[in-house]
């Protein structure tokens, strides 16, 4: 098992597992299983930040990884 801190945004948050900052996951899970594991319906997730790089979804989690994600956002 390794630990991630774990934020979602927007309308993503009601998906956030109680400590997100210490979320533990299986090594070598993906952003794509997270996603998956947590729920969230894969269409939902628009941005993907590790670390606060830019990444896709088969990037593979290391420990201590900081992971946000973000729906689309809309704007006028």
């Amino acid at each position: 098992m390794i630990k991630i801190d774990l934020k979602l945004f927007v309308t993503l948050s009601k998906y956030l597992p109680e400590r997100s900052d210490y979320f533990e996951i299986q090594e070598k899970t993906t952003v794509d299983k997270l996603i998956s594991d947590l729920g969230i319906p894969g269409e939902l997730v628009k941005l993907i930040f590790i670390n606060g790089k830019k990444k896709d979804s088969k990037y593979q989690l290391k420990n201590n990884d900081r992971v946000g994600l973000f729906p689309p956002v809309g704007g006028g």
